[in-house]
């Protein structure tokens, strides 16, 4: 079964996003749907866009949650029901040993995600990242470990 990881940026425009959609489905479509799993940390923007497209490609969502509090300390008001729908949707939830949402928690969760696929989609406009844990460091950790990495930024992509 093919198991697929994201890693991208969580402040895409809105207009972004159905372009990004379309340029995950289209990074996606040379899988099994029947097998697929998507392995994601459900931040916002690029990691539940990746998720949404999953699920309705027919493939199952696996999340990697970075600390206990991430719920309550990171998830913004505007966006819990989208995070909650698409967390009740997933076959598996794995929580880091971590009590806060930190940095520190965000690259781990990030690198259990990297042990735990065969490839990664990168939603990433190929900047540096904004600090440590960022798109641009689980790029280079997926690429140091030797996963293939298929970048996605559709022309027109903006970040907020």
């Amino acid at each position: 079964m093919p198991r697929i990881g994201i890693t991208g940026h969580s402040n895409l425009t809105a207009e972004s996003v159905p372009a990004v959609a379309e340029g995950i489905r289209a990074a996606l479509a040379g899988h099994d749907r029947d097998e697929l799993i998507g392995v994601t940390c459900l931040g916002r923007g690029a990691d539940q866009v990746f998720a949404r497209v999953v699920l309705e490609l027919g493939g199952a969502v696996e999340v990697v949650l970075p600390a206990s509090d991430y719920r309550e300390r990171k998830v913004k008001p505007d966006n819990a029901a989208e995070f909650d729908e698409l967390l009740g949707q997933a076959k598996t939830v794995h929580t880091m040993p971590f009590d806060t949402s930190n940095r520190e928690a965000y690259m781990a969760a990030s690198e259990h995600l990297l042990d735990n696929v065969d490839t990664v989609i990168a939603v990433w406009d190929g900047g540096p990242s904004g600090g440590h844990g960022g798109t641009a460091d689980v790029v280079d950790a997926a690429r140091d470990r030797g996963l293939p990495v298929t970048v996605v930024w559709p022309a027109g992509a903006r970040r907020e």
